[in-house]
């Protein structure tokens, strides 16, 4: 059994990924992390649980404009179960499995960190969540990411209380938090929250992060799918490769698109069917006099000649958002903060601020959703381009089959991909630099960091399936005139994408099929991973 010990500082996005999709790993609280959150704690008890404390925010004062008005000890408690009553005002289907475990994984990595002085059983109480497998139930809809992710992560407070109204998945079905305890024997039913609990479990744009992880991990796994489809395209419109020569790349000296260029002529290394002498033959629905002598293409359309300048800001926003995600996944980001005391020896003290605002989270979301839009934009215009002889050099109409009439091809295939990329364009409008006042201005500038986490994540489903989409009609072109350009071979890593691709679905030889079949499978060599696999296999990494 894997452990993955968390201290608040040192966990990587991947690992959060892998506890998120992979319920058998199991997580516990570094020892130094635990002794440091007792000791704080300890000095909390010893030193502030009495009426005549200072005011510190939402740990002995209401919150929002009630923020002056103390709050007695003897009320702690039922503040801890009203706070969550108050912030249960979510909407909408509830966020995935692996979204629900990776919020708890990073609410208890923040904690682990000792600044939010949370009691060490509550971060106990989130790993026993997360390693029995119970994923609480968070409405998507509801939260402006600006104190945090405070409605969704409300309904994870409840669960983590035991809240009969609570709902969490365990085991494959939908059940009361209590139930689901119950079931797992993970303790008692009931768990008390005391003076700063259920604050420091409502506090921060955890949920937001931890839909900006995931939507990050994917992404780059993408990039890579989508220089795949792009090199099968190559192939099948034979298309001219000067244009991906490591000098001119090096002439505009961009990381990403120099990576990008590389990346291509790794998948099409010893390949025949972009040569001169493949472009020189004429296919049968190839619009080219025949009188005069062939004459060379010189260069190709945006489409195929761009695409590192086009995928390179991809490759280069990726890194600056995979830095953004990094720091927020080992940041505190409620409020206040507890510090230990400078220049005595001993004694801590507490500090508002604002580290759960979530703008860091929205700009970098509103760029991946952008990002990935424009990425989807190019991949439809190849598609497009896939289908029609004329802007194809060639290749069979529609990459049709059987009677011609009576059957019509691929071209309401590429129509949907086109419907996801306006869809796409739509969700790109920037949320970050929509600021709404809320809680009677109390919150006077928000980040809408949640939305811009979402509608990220829907843009990366979207490009999924135009990817996989450009991998299918590509492959089937190759196929369709594998007769017609004999001796002429592919790539060492495009032949690897063709071969796996054809391994998973024949091509379409004898007329229309259920093409929702055909693009459910195109979608599945991204979501899996299989083509990629199989091309790394092939050619190493190559991006």
């Amino acid at each position: 059994m894997t452990m993955i010990a968390i201290d608040g500082f040192t966990l990587s996005a991947a690992d959060t990924v892998r506890v998120a999709r992979d319920a058998s790993l199991k997580v516990a609280l570094a020892d130094g992390a635990r002794a440091a959150l007792k000791e704080s704690r300890d000095y909390i008890e010893a030193n502030w649980m009495h009426d005549e404390a200072p005011m510190m925010y939402s740990f002995n004062t209401g919150v929002g404009l009630l923020k002056d008005t103390r709050i007695k000890v003897e009320h702690i408690g039922l503040f801890q179960t009203q706070m969550i009553n108050a912030h249960a005002a979510g909407l909408g289907e509830p966020f995935s499995e692996e979204v629900s475990r990776a919020t708890m994984l990073l609410r208890a990595n923040a904690f682990a960190s000792n600044y939010s002085a949370p009691r060490v059983e509550v971060v106990d109480r989130l790993l026993a969540f997360l390693n029995a497998g119970i994923h609480p139930i968070m409405p998507q809809k509801g939260s402006v990411g600006a104190s945090g992710d405070l409605a969704p992560l409300a309904y994870l407070a409840a669960a983590i209380a035991g809240f009969e109204q609570a709902e969490v998945m365990y085991q494959g079905r939908r059940m009361s938090a209590p139930e689901a305890i119950r079931q797992a024997g993970i303790g008692e039913v009931e768990f008390e929250l005391k003076a700063k609990d259920a604050s420091a479990l409502i506090n921060g744009c955890t949920v937001s992060l931890a839909v900006a992880v995931l939507a990050a991990h994917d992404a780059r796994a993408l990039l890579s799918d989508a220089c795949i489809s792009l090199g099968l395209t190559l192939e099948a419109m034979r298309a001219e490769m000067s244009a991906y020569d490591a000098r001119i790349h090096r002439a505009r000296p961009h990381v990403g698109q120099i990576k990008v260029a590389e990346a291509v002529r790794t998948l099409l290394a010893g390949s025949t069917r972009t040569s001169h002498e493949a472009r020189a033959v004429q296919l049968p629905e190839e619009q080219r006099r025949t009188d005069i002598p062939y004459t060379p293409r010189i260069q190709d359309v945006y489409s195929l000649r761009c695409a590192p300048q086009v995928y390179g800001p991809v490759y280069d926003a990726l890194g600056y958002i995979d830095t953004i995600v990094e720091r927020e996944i080992n940041s505190a980001t409620d409020n206040p903060l507890i510090f230990r005391k400078e220049q005595v020896e001993e004694g801590f003290e507490i500090i508002s601020g604002g580290n759960f605002h979530g703008q860091y989270l929205a700009q970098a979301m509103d760029l991946l959703a952008m990002s990935l839009t424009d990425l989807g934009s190019i991949c439809d215009r190849r598609i497009a381009r896939l289908v029609d002889p004329t802007l194809s050099w060639g290749l069979p109409r529609n990459l049709m089959s059987g009677i011609r009439g009576v059957n019509t091809g691929y071209p309401v295939v590429q129509c949907s991909m086109t419907a996801l990329v306006m869809e796409n364009r739509t969700l790109s409008m920037p949320g970050s630099v929509d600021s709404i006042p809320a809680k009677g201005n109390a919150e006077d500038h928000i980040s809408n960091s949640t939305w811009c986490a979402r509608k990220a994540a829907q843009v990366l489903a979207n490009t999924r399936y135009i990817v996989g989409v450009e991998m299918l009609l590509s492959a089937q072109a190759l196929t369709m005139t594998e007769g017609m350009l004999p001796g002429f071979a592919l790539g060492r890593g495009t032949q690897a994408a063709y071969d796996e691709i054809r391994r998973q679905i024949p091509a379409c030889l004898e007329g229309d099929r259920w093409y929702h079949d055909d693009i459910a499978v195109a979608h599945s060599f991204i979501a899996s991973g299989s083509v990629r696999g199989a091309v790394e296999n092939a050619v190493g990494s190559f991006l």
